[in-house]
């Protein structure tokens, strides 16, 4: 039900043939010379990802909104799932995708990278049951009907980018229902609260729904709404890379790249973490630490701190406020710097 780029793949190919511009419109021409202008992206690790046929916004630059496109977003480490490349491909086709998974395993942080990577403003609302329609529609302020602010979801649809709903599945239902007509083939939403307007979804207006699996282990989530549900043509399962007994040698080296321990510390860290997300996932703790976790406990590692002091300021603080949970993980931290690898 949703619609992508098919309609606009002639264009793109027609764009690139400059030596016939001369002989087309004035319109042709400043098409061309859009196409020029609008550079690739500038993110060092745009070589890295296999996405170069895929042009998000072909002949059409959003250097308007530059401020809203994220800048040096640090390198996505998966283990051969391609998660960039699925993401931008998802979004080539069908203009939106899901990412599904537990907290901690970069599904915001992909988004950002993939907006870098392909030079696209981002739009982000932290969905929730305090999240209202006032919030992404737009609402009149003051008195009169002049007064009439556009709230996230509007402003996205009229300037295009990525739309970014993280914790969708935690989104009021009626909320939800408002989002049918922009992610079909209508394209578009209406403005009951302003006169019926109709607002239609910008050519390159993309849409990212990120959401924790439905379970009791994840306070506050429900089943996604069904029609909304079917809208999304592609879904992206993430996971830890290192889980339980899994330890992931990939994020190991990164963890010794970017807090510049020795490779026994990282293993350590990563064990860690490893084990704290194989209880996160079981349900007997509140988080599981995310790489960003590690590294920020393995950089105050490598600026001469103990493991256990470390882990205090962060592990331990951010995986929970009750003190039973707290001494869980630090039990964790002890037993395995205890040990030799």
């Amino acid at each position: 039900m949703s619609y992508g780029h098919q309609g606009l793949k002639d264009q793109k190919e027609s764009s690139r043939v400059e030596e016939v511009s001369s002989i087309r419109r004035d319109k042709f021409r400043v098409t061309v010379a859009l196409n020029k202008e609008r550079p690739m992206s500038q993110s060092p690790l745009y070589g890295k990802y296999e996405i170069q046929r895929y042009d998000l916004h072909p002949n059409y630059s959003f250097a308007h909104l530059d401020d809203l496109i994220p800048k040096n977003t640090p390198e996505f480490i998966d283990s051969g799932q391609h998660y960039v490349e699925r993401m931008v491909r998802a979004l080539y086709y069908f203009k939106q995708c899901a990412l599904i998974g537990p907290s901690g395993t970069g599904k915001t942080h992909i988004v950002y990278l993939v907006a870098e990577l392909c030079g696209l403003p981002v739009w982000e609302v932290n969905c929730g049951l305090q999240t209202s329609s006032y919030d992404l529609i737009g609402r009149f302020i003051g008195l009169g009907k002049e007064n009439w602010i556009d709230g996230l979801l509007t402003k996205w649809l009229r300037l295009g980018g990525i739309m970014y709903l993280d914790e969708a599945n935690m989104m009021k239902q009626d909320v939800a229902t408002r989002l049918n007509p922009v992610l079909d083939t209508r394209g578009h939403l209406v403005l009951n609260e302003k006169d019926n307007e109709v607002v239609e979804r910008q050519t390159y207006g993309y849409l990212i729904i990120s959401m924790n699996p439905y379970s009791a282990e994840f306070a506050g989530t429900k089943p996604l709404n069904a029609a909304m549900r079917r809208r999304m043509a592609v879904w992206i399962n993430f996971d830890y890379t290192s889980v339980g007994e899994k330890i992931s040698p990939t994020e190991v080296k990164m963890l010794m790249k970017r807090a510049r321990i020795e490779e026994d510390t990282a293993y350590k860290v990563v064990r860690v973490g490893a084990e704290l997300r194989r209880q996160y996932k079981a349900g007997d703790i509140p988080y599981g630490p995310s790489l960003g976790d590690l590294i920020n406990w393995a950089t105050l590692i490598h600026d001469g701190n103990t493991a256990n002091d470390a882990a205090d300021e962060t592990i331990v603080a951010v995986t929970s406020d009750n003190v039973e949970v707290q001494d869980d993980v630090r039990r964790i931290v002890e037993t395995v710097f205890q040990k030799p690898r």
